[in-house]
This record gives C-alpha cells, structure tokens and sequence, in this order.
C-alpha cells in the first residue's frame, strides 16, 4: 500500500455552441500555466465525483448552471508526475445546452474569456488540454502524456 501511486484528479469542460465554436479563459495570478489560455476546468474537492466537480466548476467559473444529462465524457487523459502535484489524470467533458450567459466570475484567476474555432486557438494555449480538445473531437477516448512529451512542451517547466 505505501507505493501506492495517487493522482490529481481534473475536471475540463469543453463549452460548445452551435457554431462549433469553443469557450477559452486566459488564467492569471494562480501560479500555474499564467497567461496561458484552457477551457473551464478545476480539480476535484474531497469526496466529489468528476461530473459533480464539472458542475460546480461552470457555476464557480463561469456563473453557468450545467445539468448532469448535459456532460458527456468524451476523453480520459493520464499525465506523470511532473511537479509536487503528483501524477495526473484529467476527464474532458463537453456540453452544448447550459442555463446563464458565461462571464468571468473569478477575476483573481481569469483575465480574459472568449469564443475560439477549436482549429484556431491561440499559441499560448495549455499544451495538454490542446490535445485532450483535439483528440476528443476525433472521437478518441483516452490518451497518455509521458514525461518526453511533457518535456518537449516547456510550458511545463522541466527540461
């Protein structure tokens, strides 16, 4: 039991409107991927269920009430160890029906939010959501980062 590995659990919701186009936030002041932007996303409190973290993060985030029928899981990604947080396993949601009009409600984490064609994010986008978005939207399930991919995106902070 003491090698026993534990991970961060994450929460990304991928907020679609009829369009195609996608809801981006620019993260800022957190001390983790500032300037950089990603969907609406957090990690999961104690004893909360990943869909229960994606509810409560759109209504945290971004003022939106999600119901539970709206998520539809669409990837599961696994990330190493790769700072003091431990190994990572992070579950993309998308939704395309919500209650509200989203709007920056934690500004002390988010500076700018906007609708972007997923085939046109911006370059400083968070690496590992980019490819969860686009593996997602090809109708993959799951995927793994290991530590050379992580590596070759610098964003990440080790070398």
């Amino acid at each position: 039991m003491k090698n026993r590995i534990t991970s961060a659990v994450a929460v990304y919701l991928i907020l679609e409107r009829a369009d195609g186009d996608i809801l981006i936030m620019r993260r800022c002041n957190t001390g983790y991927q500032d300037g950089m932007y990603q969907v609406c996303a957090g990690h999961l409190e104690p004893c909360e269920l990943p869909t229960e973290a994606m509810i409560r993060e759109a209504k945290e985030e971004l003022g939106i009430i999600i119901e539970r029928d709206a998520l539809v899981l669409t990837h599961v990604s696994a990330r190493p160890k790769h700072d003091e947080t431990g190994n990572r396993i992070d579950f993309f949601y998308s939704v395309r029906r919500w209650q509200g009009e989203p709007q920056i409600m934690e500004p002390q984490k988010c500076d700018d939010i906007r609708w972007s064609s997923p085939g046109c994010l911006p370059s400083n986008f968070t690496p590992h959501v980019k490819s969860g978005l686009q593996l997602s939207k090809q109708g993959l399930f799951a995927s793994e980062f290991d530590l050379d991919w992580i590596k070759s995106h610098s964003v990440y902070g080790i070398k």
